[in-house]
């Protein structure tokens, strides 16, 4: 082969590693796009004696995923502690049913609390919330907070 044979070989295998970098998903990892609403206007569905009616906090996904695990906890609580007590944790102990949204403190289908029995504790007004959510090997994790309902 011609240096000038080599040389166009080798800018060629340049640019096609170039190509494959930047231009596809072959080395990205998957990621979930949580996006949290708060519906002021109506209290909770899931009423908490003696605490606060704080609105409804509903989370939407990017895309159907089959959860295996949703995690809430104070932000203040995990910025001190890694293992944070969370507020709601669900579980699947098998395949789940591929969601796009869930609401806060709702059942979702084909998970069970983490703790047989446990209910979701209720949020608190203008405190900060963290929400986990793990697909398979796939994480995410967004920041959130409630609003106290106008009754």
């Amino acid at each position: 082969m011609t240096k000038n044979g080599i040389a166009l070989t080798s800018l060629l295998l340049i640019l096609a590693v170039v190509y494959v970098c930047y231009f596809t998903d072959w080395f990205n990892k998957e990621t979930i796009q949580i996006i949290p609403q708060i519906r002021p206007g109506r209290a909770s569905a899931i009423p908490h004696p003696g605490a606060p009616a704080v609105s409804p906090v509903s989370f939407a996904f990017d895309g159907k995923y089959c959860l295996t695990s949703v995690k809430v906890v104070a932000a203040d609580d995990f910025a001190t502690n890694k293992y944070a007590n969370p507020l709601w944790h669900l579980i699947s102990d098998s395949n789940s049913v591929p969601t796009k949204a869930i609401v806060y403190g709702l059942p979702i289908k084909g998970m069970k609390p983490a703790i047989p029995k446990a209910h979701p504790d209720p949020l608190q007004p203008g405190i900060a919330y963290i929400m986990m959510v793990e697909a398979g090997k796939i994480r995410a994790q967004t920041n959130f907070h409630t609003l106290e309902a106008i009754q």
